[in-house]
């Protein structure tokens, strides 16, 4: 089925949740931060669902935040409330105990890099490629991904992708723990959905409790690192020396 902008399909035990706004690169905007958020949500709840695949539409994962939205937030033109559909995404994210999965494909930029922190198991198209242009935009990092990527990927790996925003190609991410393998083009979702669905064969009890004992010493660390850049993101924005929205304003040519 479509829900505002995101597909939803259930199938095997396994809830595909698909980013559907391809004419913008599946950029997140709040109704689709809702919808995503809405979508995991409910696969946490459903004793029928035990286990979830993120995918994106058309030719890309996901591009990251809609930088027009971002920009009207940072200039004062929209609330700032519509910024809380991020946070409430990374919320659902952190909290949800079934495996989470990732097929990517095209471009995951900023948040469809930084999402994949969070998730147990993520395969790429071997053409796929990530990048977090953090730097480049003048803002901190993410989604606790200061502190995720270089317990994930290693300090030097870590420092090119948040200090140089260099692009993170699907071999490097598999090399550096990033992904777990890289698929044929083309076939990225059908290799997901099939790791998903003998996932969920397996008696979701067990898989649950695997998945809490793993992230136990984690979350902590998450939650820390989240609060440090949420506080570096509210002292950039409250400055006017600092803050993004001129930039990012002016290079959206508003």
């Amino acid at each position: 089925m479509t829900e505002h902008r995101v597909d939803v399909e259930d199938g095997a035990g396994v809830r595909l949740v698909a980013f559907n706004r391809p004419e913008v690169r599946n950029a997140f905007d709040l109704a689709m931060y809702r919808a995503v958020s809405e979508a995991l949500a409910g696969a946490a709840a459903d004793d029928a669902v035990h286990a979830v695949v993120l995918t994106g539409r058309g030719q890309a994962f996901t591009s990251g935040q809609d930088l027009r939205e971002m920009a009207a937030i940072a200039t004062g033109e929209i609330g700032a409330d519509a910024g809380s559909g991020f946070q409430g995404l990374l919320d659902v994210v952190v909290d949800f105990d079934k495996p989470l999965l990732a097929a990517v494909h095209g471009v995951g930029m900023g948040l469809g890099c930084t999402l994949l922190g969070h998730v147990d198991l993520v395969l790429m198209d071997q053409d796929a490629r990530l990048r977090a242009p953090f730097a480049e935009m003048g803002v901190p990092p993410e989604a606790a991904s200061s502190w995720l990527l270089p317990a994930r990927m290693g300090w030097q790996r870590a420092a090119a992708a948040l200090l140089a925003s260099e692009w993170i190609g699907a071999d490097q991410a598999v090399e550096s723990g990033l992904a777990l393998r890289t698929c044929p083009s083309g076939t990225v979702l059908e290799e997901t959905m099939a790791l998903a669905r003998r996932i969920a064969s397996f008696p979701p009890h067990a898989t649950r409790e695997i998945k809490r004992l793993m992230m136990v010493a984690r979350r902590p660390e998450i939650a820390a690192a989240r609060a440090r850049e949420e506080a570096a993101f509210a002292a950039l924005f409250a400055d006017p020396r600092t803050n993004p929205g001129t930039q990012l304003t002016a290079g959206l040519g508003r």
